[in-house]
């Protein structure tokens, strides 16, 4: 994928509205993500709760999930080679709506193996939807502001990430503890599930019929194609792809697991700490906000360095504290200085790719299965040490990801 100048790109992909409308546009599919994974990090505790599931299994939510990023992001970069953007927008959505009314015979049944096969078919289409739109915002505009559009961006995946734990928070906890609340406690998921299909599938037609400019790497009108790198050889690059597995093993296991860690004394219910879930989601947004005005003033990766040192110390604090005001607000810190990391390893990971970025694009989507691996190996721990030794994996991630921002993360071959 070319990396263009704003010129380059008004030139190929048509005016400077239709670029607005695209960025729009394109920008509201993180929101989409956003919500259904924090739909997702309830439903953990959801289940533990009706299903009777330990957490090394509720894990396996996570597992089936991220799973599918692994398994799609390749071939989703594939046909994006040959058809484009936009269709592969249109495969991502069609899965997400489809996975959406899986829900429907889930809950019907009560089985949890046909839920882990309903997120499985969610996060393929997610898994299509973000192969195409993290690497499709980076070139609408210049390369060197990138970073900062990407974070743009992403800030609306934080709001659907606010909104998913409050709606879950509201509608799928029973107060009542008894056998018939929490057969009944299904009928809930079903109605957001299927609202969301709705939802889904009406974005789909807008995609379907607005025209959105087509950037590729081929030439057209006397511009010069983009020249392939080897990905192999792009020292950046690959610790990118490093970085991004351990920060997403991160940023899943806390947020999965966090429900858990905030009832772990006793004092607060699964519905309130489902509503705090909501407040650290908005603790995110809001760095990912200050974040994209920051690297006006401070390098990407410098920022990127200073926000995993703070996480580690945060998660330890969080591990040794046994005063409920210090850990949930030291989890609460860590969700704010989460914020910029993602997109900011992202960004920086495909810079200088040139032709290669689509297929660099892809092996960064894939490293999204550090989040299928990270909560059933904490969930495993905490069955047998309980949940705060298991916060040591999310601690030791943010330590890698520190490392890359201050080390790893500077262009150079080799």
């Amino acid at each position: 994928m070319e990396m263009m100048s704003g010129k380059t790109a008004t030139g190929q992909g048509g005016s400077r509205r239709a670029i607005a409308v695209a960025l729009a546009l394109v920008t509201s599919l993180f929101f989409l993500w956003g919500l259904s994974y924090g739909l997702l990090d309830v439903l953990n505790k959801h289940f533990q709760e009706t299903l009777h599931v330990s957490h090394a299994q509720s894990g396996l939510l996570q597992a089936a999930y991220f799973g599918a990023y692994f398994l799609w992001a390749l071939p989703a970069a594939a046909l994006m080679e040959r058809a484009g953007y936009k269709t592969g927008i249109l495969l991502g959505l069609g899965l997400y709506a489809a996975g959406a009314l899986l829900f429907v015979p889930a809950t019907a049944s009560a089985s949890y193996p046909m839920f882990l096969f309903a997120l499985f078919v969610i996060a393929s289409g997610l898994g299509c939807l973000e192969t195409a739109a993290n690497p499709y915002v980076t070139v609408l505009g210049p390369q060197a502001t990138a970073a900062r559009r990407l974070n743009l961006s992403q800030s609306f995946n934080g709001l659907g990430q606010f909104v998913g734990p409050l709606l879950g928070g509201l509608l799928f906890f029973r107060e009542a503890g008894d056998a018939t609340a929490a057969a009944g406690a299904s009928d809930p998921v079903r109605v957001v599930y299927v609202a969301i299909a709705v939802v889904v599938i009406a974005m789909a037609v807008l995609f379907w019929r607005t025209s959105l400019p087509d950037i590729r790497e081929k030439a057209r009108g006397g511009e010069p194609a983009a020249v392939a790198v080897p990905l192999l050889g792009q020292r950046h690059f690959v610790l990118s792809v490093v970085a991004q597995f351990f920060y997403v093993a991160a940023q899943v296991g806390v947020g999965a697991f966090f429900i858990n860690f905030v009832t772990r004394g006793g004092g607060i219910s699964s519905q309130q700490a489902a509503y705090l879930l909501s407040v650290a989601m908005v603790m995110l947004l809001a760095g990912r906000f200050l974040g994209t005005a920051l690297m006006s003033v401070v390098a990407p990766g410098k920022l990127l360095g200073a926000y995993g040192a703070a996480n580690v110390v945060l998660v330890l604090v969080a591990m040794t504290s046994d005063n409920p005001r210090v850990y949930i607000a030291a989890l609460l810190g860590v969700f704010f200085f989460m914020s910029i990391m993602f997109p900011t390893i992202f960004a920086l990971g495909i810079q200088g790719l040139g032709g290669s970025t689509k297929r660099g694009a892809s092996f960064l989507i894939m490293s999204i299965v550090g989040g299928a691996i990270a909560p059933y190996l904490m969930g495993t721990i905490s069955d047998a040490h309980g949940i705060a030794t298991a916060f040591l994996v999310p601690a030791g991630c943010f330590a890698v990801v520190c490392a890359y921002g201050f080390f790893g993360s500077r262009v150079r071959a080799g």
